[in-house]
């Protein structure tokens, strides 16, 4: 089975229009790769893989190998050649323009700053998210919210398929894939640092608890999650704080971002034993919130949380310019209006609050707040 991904495809081309270089980022087997073939057509000579040895070779003299090719030429695991930027610069400053480059990066901008720093102004980042809503129908969200939106798991014959190959995934991405960016974490510390986290999905960061367990200081285990968040497998969410007579808390929130692999942390095999798990409405908190990130388009320096120290809280506060937009999110049939809720409207001056619930039924809860069925969060 195919799914089509053409809303990715026709933002990746209208980059590539505007800009030299695009770079396609985003946790391994996301299927950046497929995106990228699809883009570079049967031209097997403008791509390189670099985990390809018979690639690597092609690619010792790089502006050498480069310079003569025209149209679009793709670079697949780029962070693996850092040193390659630097030829990129003089080719993307060539006039007339004969090729552009599609370079594809399992690490985040913030890894690869530091090498393409000379493409400043001629490079743009698009993440490819996992699969959503948007591209697997809404009539499948229970499946792509049990198997997450990793196309191998979600596509896979039966939950068994699905969890096994997360299982392999989360060993190699500890073993392999963060190595080869020169983490040096021991790979059994940070699977179990990982699965550590997926306990503590949902809430905000307790870094003293945490280091405690794996008897390592608050400094060191707080590297461990910028690690993970950078190869976006984890997704930090900032708080949100301004000058209110209300005490505020200051702490991120996380979660493990695709509900499959948090759901393989925690050893969840079917839907069954989702239900029943104590951590079943912070999951589906988690696994909307990336609905609504990939369906908005909300940039990470939208995201935010709000909470106070006297109980009143936002699952999700988008900030776009003077525009103000808050989400709740609740695993219940029939959401209803809480002292919670006006606050947020009030306190931080919201233009809309929607109340994201399991039902299916639309309907208002007061002025400016509104009850919205998870399945036409594609509508809004």
């Amino acid at each position: 089975m195919f799914l089509a991904r053409d809303h990715h495809l026709d933002a990746i081309r209208r980059l590539l229009r505007h800009y030299p270089v695009v770079a396609l980022v985003g946790p391994r087997q996301v299927g950046k790769s497929t995106l990228a073939r699809q883009l570079a057509g049967p031209r097997t000579e403008n791509y390189f893989d670099l985990e390809k040895p018979a690639d690597i070779a092609r690619l010792q003299d790089p502006f050498l190998t480069l310079e003569s090719l025209k149209g679009l030429v793709v670079i697949d695991e780029v962070q693996r050649r850092p040193d390659l930027f630097m030829s990129l610069r003089v080719l993307a400053d060539r006039r007339p323009m004969r090729a552009r480059f599609l370079v594809l990066g399992s690490a985040s901008p913030e890894l690869l700053q530091q090498s393409s720093e000379s493409l400043a102004g001629r490079i743009r980042y698009y993440e490819l998210p996992p699969l959503s809503m948007v591209e697997t129908d809404t009539r499948r969200m229970t499946r792509l919210w049990l198997r997450g939106g990793f196309p191998a798991s979600f596509l896979a014959r039966n939950d068994a398929i699905s969890i096994d190959w997360r299982r392999e995934f989360i060993r190699s991405f500890v073993a392999r894939d963060l190595p080869s960016l020169g983490v040096r974490v021991p790979p059994v510390t940070m699977e179990r640092f990982w699965a550590m986290l997926a306990h503590y999905h949902g809430q905000t960061w307790n870094g003293s608890e945490i280091g405690r367990s794996l008897a390592v200081a608050d400094t060191t285990v707080r590297s461990y999650l910028d690690i993970l968040a950078s190869n976006y497998v984890i997704t930090i969410l900032r708080p949100w704080h301004e000058n209110l007579a209300k005490r505020q808390v200051k702490t991120p929130k996380m979660y493990v971002t695709d509900s499959g692999l948090l759901h393989s942390l925690l050893d969840v095999r079917d839907a069954i034993a989702l239900e029943r798990h104590p951590k079943v409405g912070a999951s589906w908190e988690g696994f909307m919130a990336q609905q609504l990130f990939v369906h908005w388009k909300i940039d990470r320096n939208e995201r935010y949380y709000w909470r106070t120290r006297g109980g009143a809280e936002l699952d999700l506060l988008i900030v776009r310019g003077r525009e103000r937009i808050g989400f709740e999110i609740k695993r219940t049939t029939a959401p209803t209006l809480t002292p919670s809720m006006r606050a947020a409207v009030e306190d931080l001056k919201l233009q809309q609050l929607w109340v994201v619930h399991a039902g299916k039924l639309r309907f208002p809860l007061a002025a400016r707040i509104q009850a919205i069925p998870a399945t036409e969060l594609t509508k809004l």
